[in-house]
């Protein structure tokens, strides 16, 4: 029993390890931009660079179930030795990738239209923000198409693969963004182009590993369906429930982001720079998040329930002490950490009194994303998306709107803490039904 446990121990971390590399070089790209444009003129570039990333988060995280229902279905059917519906499930992914990054750059101007007229910024921040917004999204087609390789290759349990594209584009990306900016002096919109230019690299790179590690050319996988005639329902039906729950969780984000950010331009600037931290924790937990979803994935496919009883229990436990790591490191550096992202006293001043949200989010967080992980692995999306609506619609709307006005600021994040806290406690009470019940011993 102890040498079962040490091994998955070890398999987790084998996973684990690498996805959380490949995670939190996202959010220290999105650092480098915010620090970039910390340094600018005005407190307008932190608004429009905050803005900018929330709302192609919105666009980009919709296609987010690409990469999640890829790795849940790809994991199980590695677990089975199915290697060609693995490859189909690649084809699926990319076509939706393909089509839905070319319907983005089609109809931009309504959505950058739309936006501005959700988020009313100030006219300030209109400008910087549409030119961000203008030259990024041609980069659409190819970011979608890196969720689904990252989602593929995740589920074929080669995480090393997913950690070495996460550092070709987002290192790029970073390099690139700080040359056009501090050189070039190209402001927001060297930004944009750096982050344009490392994800049309990116689908390159992605193409060539997975030809080298696992002999698939993408574009002979995208002209011939290997298994024609099926999976197309199921993995609709898989990915229809993630998105669902997917959009649910943009509209918070966006939601919680636009209230933070449009409180006044000293403290919505401050706000912003703290959502980042946010941000930053989130990626750190989900790397240990996405390896209970090939790892579970993977024995849930063999129906081992044993092994992926184990699985779950190792993953929550690495899950959630990495969570109190992070936490102890918000607690000791968070100021020093705010210091490195703008040299605007008042900013930095205006943030102080949120932290303690934010020494609590890491803990209180920890638990919907593994237990996400473990439901993306079991392709369980249909309690996924009823525990993501229930959260929203019971918790975090009424939350913020009773909160607000008496708390002020502190209510917008007391309600953001509730939402992810009820997540949780949720997913925990809805997995014996949806999970364990649909596992039979062995």
């Amino acid at each position: 029993m102890v040498g079962l446990f040490c091994f998955m121990h070890k398999q987790l971390l084998k996973l684990a390890v690498p996805n959380v590399l490949t995670n939190l070089s996202v959010p220290l790209v999105s650092m480098v931009d915010l620090g970039l444009m910390g340094r600018m003129p005005s407190a307008s570039y932190i608004l429009a660079i905050g803005f900018g990333t929330m709302l192609f988060n919105f666009l980009y995280w919709a296609f987010g179930f690409l990469r999640m229902g890829t790795t849940g279905m790809v994991s199980q059917a590695f677990g089975r030795g199915e290697k060609e519906e693995a490859q189909e499930l690649l084809r699926k992914g990319l076509l939706i990738a393909l089509i839905g990054g070319l319907a983005l750059i089609i109809l931009q101007v309504p959505l950058l239209n739309l936006a501005l007229y959700i988020i009313e910024p100030d006219q300030g921040v209109i400008e910087p923000l549409k030119q961000y917004f203008q030259i990024r999204i041609y980069a659409a087609p190819a970011t979608i198409s890196i969720y689904v390789v990252t989602g593929w290759l995740l589920g074929m349990q080669d995480a090393r693969s997913a950690l070495f594209l996460a550092l070709i584009v987002n290192g790029f990306n970073a390099a690139i963004s700080y040359c056009l900016v501090a050189f070039a002096e190209m402001g927001i919109a060297g930004v944009a182009l750096g982050t344009l230019s490392a994800q049309i690299l990116g689908i390159f790179a992605a193409a060539g590993l997975i030809l080298f590690k696992h002999e698939v050319n993408l574009l002979a996988v995208l002209k011939k369906s290997t298994m024609p005639k099926k999976g197309w329902l199921d993995f609709v039906k898989v990915n229809s429930n993630i998105l669902i729950r997917t959009l649910c969780l943009i509209f918070v984000m966006s939601f919680f982001k636009t209230k933070a950010g449009n409180i006044d331009p000293i403290l919505g600037a401050a706000n912003m720079l703290l959502i980042e931290f946010i941000t930053i924790s989130a990626y750190g937990i989900d790397g240990f998040a996405f390896a209970a979803e090939s790892l579970t994935g993977k024995y849930f496919g063999k129906a081992k329930k044993a092994l992926f009883e184990k699985s779950l229990k190792v993953s929550m436990l690495w899950g959630i002490g990495i969570a109190l790591l992070i936490s102890i490191v918000f607690w000791f550096s968070g100021e020093a950490i705010l210091a490195l992202l703008t040299d605007k006293r008042a900013v930095i001043k205006a943030a102080l009194p949120y932290f303690p949200w934010l020494i609590a989010a890491p803990l209180v967080n920890a638990l919907a994303f593994i237990w996400d992980g473990i439901y993306v692995g079991t392709t369980a999306s249909v309690a996924m998306r009823n525990a993501m609506i229930l959260a929203t619609l019971l918790i975090f709307l009424p939350s913020f709107y009773l909160a607000k006005p008496f708390l002020f600021n502190h209510g917008v994040w007391l309600a953001f803490t509730l939402f992810m806290l009820s997540r949780g406690v949720i997913l925990t009470l809805m997995a014996k039904r949806h999970i364990y019940a649909r596992l039979e011993p062995n």
